[in-house]
């Protein structure tokens, strides 16, 4: 029997085609593997970290209010000179200011408790406000005073014995921190029972407590009463109550 056999020249060309097949095959394979996305498998965690920006739970606010009878009133007095010159109005302010505040301590008014809140000198123009006709200095004061049944009565003598020219008042706390202790405790106590009732109509529970923040805005200032020095007399100003409130917002976990 007999055997025939591939010229070496097929031969050779046999297996180059079969190299440059095999090659051309990985070429495209690399090629396909470069291009392709990869494919990422998540899973999300059983609790959510904070730092993601992403809360799971139950998130609910509280807010609580509480009065309190001011303990200080804080008055604000004022002087003014109008003279010729800028020089000869600061004089005249100056004398009337010292008048004012010798007034101030003669009532009680501590040192501590005199404080200057506005200072100006500048020209007075004419009614086509082109000409200086003349120059107004004028100098305000804030003055607290610790009992607020009496300040009707201390207003008068700023303003008949001080000349005191512009008067104003307001009431306040002298230490207001039990007062937002109260309602900060109130307000958290708020927030929780909204919470509950949340996750009630959720139908889940609560659990343990993971952020409290105190979230109060600027209370409104207490109400400013003015008078004028043609207004002197016996002075009567109600004291009334202050509303001290908190508002708090809360996160819980669900249990």
């Amino acid at each position: 029997m007999k055997i025939s056999t591939v010229p070496q020249s097929l031969r050779l060309m046999l297996i180059s085609t079969a190299v440059a097949t095999a090659f051309s095959l990985v070429a495209a394979i690399v090629v396909v593997a470069s291009v392709r996305q990869p494919v990422l498998l998540t899973m999300r965690s059983a609790v959510t970290s904070t730092s993601s920006g992403f809360e799971t739970g139950v998130i609910s606010s509280g807010d609580a209010t509480v009065a309190r009878r001011p303990d200080i009133a804080y008055v604000y007095v004022g002087v003014e000179s109008q003279q010729s010159s800028a020089s000869g109005a600061q004089s005249d302010l100056a004398n009337r200011a010292a008048k004012l505040i010798a007034r101030a301590k003669a009532l009680g008014i501590a040192d501590k408790d005199i404080n200057t809140s506005g200072y100006s000198v500048g020209p007075v123009y004419s009614s086509n406000s082109q000409t200086i006709t003349g120059y107004r200095a004028s100098e305000q004061l804030q003055l607290k005073w610790h009992n607020v049944d009496t300040v009707g009565k201390t207003l008068d003598g700023l303003v008949q014995d001080g000349g005191a020219m512009q008067v104003g008042v307001s009431f306040g706390l002298a230490d207001p921190k039990a007062a937002q202790a109260e309602a900060r405790n109130l307000a958290i106590a708020d927030a929780r029972a909204r919470a509950k009732a949340m996750a009630g109509a959720a139908g889940v529970t609560l659990g343990q407590l993971i952020r409290v923040s105190d979230v109060t805005s600027s209370g409104s200032p207490s109400p400013m009463y003015g008078i004028r020095a043609a207004d002197a007399g016996a002075t009567q100003l109600p004291v009334g109550e202050l509303n001290v409130t908190v508002t708090v917002e809360v996160a819980y976990a669900i249990a």
